[in-house]
């Protein structure tokens, strides 16, 4: 076998070696930390529409995500109606609450996750997002100060 055979040889076993390794070797090296203060953000949903049936089973990709309803705190008065709503979910489940009022005007701030929206009277707000923390936290018309909600966030 000739030298120039040889190195031929041995640079493509080189080749061949280093390709494996990158398409053998993970993603990247970033690591996930994950913070330990009860911290939140407000999700944005996307939702993925089902194309038109050509016959046959849709891939999974094509459905709609399924979508917890939303659990709505009515308002009278300054007061929620009926009293103090609970509400109870998992920890990772998808929150989704609406708060309406006919007659009251606040700023509506669920406490823990320090989410807040402005309710105007007459209108809805609505907040969705996962439920990252565990606990019991207030749900509250903030600058009158009275709770109308319990969020309750299971292991």
């Amino acid at each position: 076998m000739s030298s120039g055979t040889r190195i031929g040889l041995v640079l493509g076993t080189v080749a061949a070696i280093v390709v494996a390794f990158v398409l053998l070797s993970p993603g990247d090296d970033e690591s996930d930390t994950a913070s330990t203060a009860p911290t939140a953000t407000t999700a944005l949903t996307t939702t993925i529409e089902p194309r038109p049936s050509t016959g046959g089973t849709p891939a999974t990709a094509d459905l709609k995500p399924a979508q917890p309803a939303f659990t709505t705190i009515r308002v009278a008065n300054g007061k929620p109606a009926g009293g103090v709503k609970t509400i109870t979910v998992n920890k990772g489940d998808r929150v989704r609450i609406e708060v309406r009022s006919p007659d009251t005007a606040d700023e509506i701030h669920l406490h823990g996750y320090d989410l807040k929206r402005d309710l105007e009277a007459g209108g809805r707000v609505r907040f969705s997002f996962e439920a990252g923390v565990e606990g019991i936290f207030e749900i509250e018309l903030e600058s009158a100060g009275t709770q109308i909600g319990k969020l309750v966030v299971e292991p």
